[in-house]
């Protein structure tokens, strides 16, 4: 099973930050999106509000995989590293150590990229 990291505040004894784990329950897998292009194919720079959100991103923590109706574990087709294809509304995002995820269901996945 993967992991990612999410940092907290420094603890008074070491000076270090220590870090929690983000796992994902059942058939849920954790994504980085891929950055936003910032200039055209043909070289102009784009402002912020016109950058559209990227619908590719790297699975950076995966589920177990969901139970099936007699209790058994159906494991996930995908694993962390897969480079992946998703919806443009799928998932929800969340912040981790100021950086944006989306955590989603396998079902929300459209593909993995090869």
């Amino acid at each position: 099973m993967a992991t990612a990291t999410k940092t907290k505040k420094t603890t008074k004894q070491s000076g270090k930050t220590p870090k929690t784990s983000v796992k994902p329950l059942d058939d849920r897998v954790l994504v980085l999106p891929d950055e936003a292009e910032t200039k055209t194919a043909s070289g102009i720079f784009l402002p912020e509000g016109a950058k559209e959100k990227p619908q590719t991103g790297k699975i950076v923590a995966a589920g177990p995989g969901k139970l099936d109706d007699h209790g058994h574990r159906v494991p996930l087709n995908v694993k962390k590293g897969d480079t992946v294809l998703y919806g443009k509304y799928a998932g929800t995002e969340i912040d981790i150590d100021g950086t944006e995820h989306k955590i989603m269901r396998e079902s929300e996945l459209l593909g993995v990229m090869e």
